[in-house]
């Protein structure tokens, strides 16, 4: 006998407003596209063609032969360009260019679609109070994350050909953070009030745990990213042979294998996300046999299903030698995993008041 039920606020309670909650969906499909856009900007090396930060001016591409000229000129003083692209055309250079651009002014629209509906929402009165320090708090931290683009791309413009792995992974981290925390928002406001599951406190706590796994996972993947160790190895179970790559360990001290070490970062990823994919299973098998609402069971599902396909988009992007297409198409899967994790909590969470 199940025990799940749905809870009726009475009508002094029903202030859930869903436009504010399809703004906020809006908001996050936004960040998706965002993070595709990075990944594309990143598996084809444009990230370093844009060496000013003009947060207002910055908005306009290039207006001139002389302008091009000039932001291209800037371009090959630094060392991606005289040890990678030396020889490259104005031609060459403007097709880095424009996925670099096309990446900063879709984070310059977010800015502006989650900002201005943000004051003309609290104008109106149509947001509880108990909800502004969240939303606001995604304002800072939307700021913050552009902050950190530009710290990031700064780690390649003196000493090294491409950013810095430990900067990328936090700019990723950010991004997966503040995605997660829109799209929990927004079904606050959507779905304020979702069906009660018994039972399900200890599935929750795993959840979370799986949660916490999976940032584990995903920010191991932008080390991946960030030393191009997808294009080593291109071998799948084994690595050239080897369960083991025979470089692990050949860093000291040995924590730097963690983080620098390219065959090493590659067999942590891999081992990370195996036991994901089986962390994500596990749950499955259990959420069947719980008295989950059948929203919450449809979750876990889904949560399993996005695990073995960002399994296979990992697997076929690494025997492909990571081609663009396939590897935003990676980013896109996790992007989907982390997306089914957070519904999956979203229905178990305990009956506590909504913001919406």
């Amino acid at each position: 006998m199940t025990t799940y039920s749905h809870y009726t606020p009475s009508i002094h309670e029903r202030r859930n407003d869903p436009a504010v909650g399809l703004w906020l969906l809006g908001t996050a499909l936004m960040i998706f596209a965002m993070a595709l856009i990075g990944a594309i900007t990143r598996l084809t090396e444009s990230g370093l063609s844009i060496m000013e930060w003009a947060p207002l001016s910055g908005t306009l591409p290039p207006m001139s032969a002389a302008e091009w000229q000039r932001l291209f000129d800037l371009y090959k003083t630094i060392p991606e360009y005289q040890t990678v692209n030396r020889g490259m055309s104005l031609a060459e250079f403007q097709e880095i260019f424009w996925w670099e651009w096309i990446h900063r002014l879709w984070g310059r629209l977010i800015g502006v679609v989650y900002g201005l509906p943000l004051i003309w929402f609290l104008l109106r009165g149509r947001l509880k109070r108990r909800s502004l320090p969240h939303l606001f708090g995604i304002l800072i931290l939307g700021g913050a994350q552009g902050l950190l683009g530009w710290f990031m791309v700064a780690s390649g413009f003196a000493d090294r050909t491409d950013v810095s792995q430990y900067r990328l992974a936090a700019h990723l981290g950010l991004a997966l953070f503040l995605y997660a925390y829109v799209f929990w928002m927004a079904l606050t406001f959507l779905d304020p009030r979702p069906e009660r599951s018994g039972d399900a406190a200890s599935l929750r706590v795993l959840l979370i745990a799986f949660l916490a796994f999976l940032a584990v996972t995903l920010t191991s993947g932008a080390l991946v990213a960030g030393l191009n160790a997808g294009l080593i190895y291109n071998d799948f179970p084994l690595m050239g042979g080897h369960i083991v790559p025979p470089e692990y360990g050949q860093y000291e001290p040995f924590v730097l294998n963690f983080f620098e070490n390219p065959p090493a970062v590659q067999f942590n990823h891999r081992l990370l996300t195996i036991m994901t994919v089986a962390f994500a299973i596990g749950l499955w098998f259990l959420s069947r046999r719980g008295e989950l609402s059948p929203v919450a069971r449809a979750a876990f599902t889904l949560l399993c299903l996005a695990a073995l396909l960002q399994f296979g988009l990992g697997i076929a992007t690494l025997l492909a030698a990571v081609p663009v297409a396939l590897g935003a198409l990676h980013q896109a899967g996790a992007m989907l995993l982390l997306t089914a994790t957070v519904f999956a909590l979203y229905q178990l969470r305990p009956g506590r008041e909504t913001l919406a």
